[in-house]
């Protein structure tokens, strides 16, 4: 949950519905603002690590393994006389520090480290280590984005009492309402990504589509499509004699019905398209190497129902509330970020895989070495210790790592 940038790579400028405190405003440009504004969550003096704990804060072990994917990524390209660590979301630079810290010394000679970062930099960082607002370019090496992606702002949707996907809009103490109807290419994403809360209804009560939608299935219904004896959907797919939409649906009605289901109302989803943007251009930065986000997240198939939009405060989860008091956050849609690069061989794989493949493991040391090294037994166990909280199921292990290599193999291949 560690700031991402408020230049480039969170597209641009956001129009607010009204500007000022109470007035009504969308929830990406309300959490743009209460993060990344002059008195935003991510400019407070106590940083990121004073609200909550990411896999940096919990062990150094975390460090230590992105530092052993960078020598893979090293060995890949050839051993370049330069090497590029990028560390996006840098907070106050602790992941950067720890991979400089763990690398060999071979490596970390030709290692040129970059914290990616909207903050100050803060007092006695290592003077290796260049404190920069967006990446540079070009990258050769490593871009790691470890909970970034998840606090770039999105908009909200949520399906209303006729199954209408519509805008949450939301004031500074976090009252909401809904908005327009969701159109365009938010729709389009919509549809293709969060199905579930796309709505099956139209803004206008009998009023037709006048263009083609798309269903779950990726099949549209096309325009003035009728039920006759029940439904009949496009390419082939028709309802037998007598079929009925559950609940009586009909597509006089305007709703398009998925599996016979109706959209119900109260359904929610975060629109990830500022997120695949974000996800594209810091992909773009390299020249060779491998692009890593590492966050909370879901695909697809496994969607909430009613999103996961909250915040957090001084170490607890609170209601997301757009004042600058709190982090707000909402889980990524990271198999819509890998489809946003043009560029093969990317792949999901959970926390729970990656790390054992980097060293992290959890095994717990041999009891014998209690007897001979009790002070080494103890550091042991308390690494095993740290490396079952990075890895455990229902914790940090369940994070997801979106792994997109740029003109090099797959390094984490078994």
């Amino acid at each position: 949950m560690e700031g991402p940038l408020p230049c480039a790579l969170s597209l641009g400028p956001v129009t607010a519905v009204a500007n000022g405190a109470g007035e009504w405003r969308s929830w990406r440009a309300a959490a743009r603002e209460a993060l990344y504004g002059p008195r935003g969550f991510y400019r407070r003096p106590e940083g990121p690590a004073g609200h909550f704990r990411t896999s940096v804060h919990v062990s150094a072990l975390f460090a230590r393994a992105v530092a052993r994917l960078l020598c893979r990524v090293d060995a890949a390209l050839g051993r370049p006389a330069r090497l590029d660590f990028v560390d996006m979301a840098a907070g106050r630079g602790e992941l950067v520090t720890g991979v400089l810290a763990a690398l060999p010394a071979d490596v970390a000679a030709r290692t040129r480290a970059y914290a990616v970062e909207i903050a100050a930099r803060p007092e006695g960082l290592d003077h290796r280590i260049e404190w920069l607002p967006e990446p540079p370019r070009p990258v050769t090496g490593l871009l790691f984005a470890n909970e970034w992606l998840d606090n770039v702002p999105v908009e909200v949707a949520q399906t209303d009492a006729a199954g209408v996907a519509r805008r949450v809009l939301v004031r500074d103490d976090g009252t909401e309402r809904l908005g327009e109807p969701v159109t365009g290419a938010e729709a389009e994403w919509l549809r293709r990504w969060w199905p579930q809360a796309a709505g099956t209804g139209w803004p206008e009560e009998g009023r037709r589509p006048d263009e083609e939608h798309r269903s779950e299935q990726g099949r549209r219904v096309r325009q003035g499509l009728r039920a006759e004896h029940g439904l009949r959907a496009e390419h082939g797919l028709r309802a037998e004699e007598g079929l009925r939409a559950e609940e009586g649906l009909r597509a006089e009605e305007g709703l398009r019905a998925e599996e016979g289901l109706r959209a119900e109302e109260g359904l929610r989803a975060e629109i990830g398209l500022p997120r695949d943007a974000a996800w594209a251009s810091a992909v773009a930065t390299l020249e060779s190497g491998l692009a890593v986000a590492v966050d909370y997240a879901h695909t697809r198939e496994n969607r909430p129902p009613f999103g996961t939009l909250t915040g957090f405060r001084e170490g607890r989860e609170t209601a997301p509330v757009p004042d600058g008091s709190c982090d707000i956050t909402a889980h990524v849609a990271l198999d819509a970020c890998a489809a946003a690069c043009p560029l093969p061989g990317a792949r999901l794989l959970s926390q729970r895989e990656a790390l054992p493949v980097l060293g992290v493991t959890g095994a717990r040391p041999p009891l014998a070495l209690a007897s001979t090294d009790p002070a080494g037994y103890v550091r042991a166990l308390a690494g095993a210790g740290e490396a079952a909280e990075l890895t455990a199921p229902g914790g940090l292990g369940d994070f997801v790592w979106l792994l997109q290599p740029v003109g090099i193999p797959d390094v984490l291949a078994p």
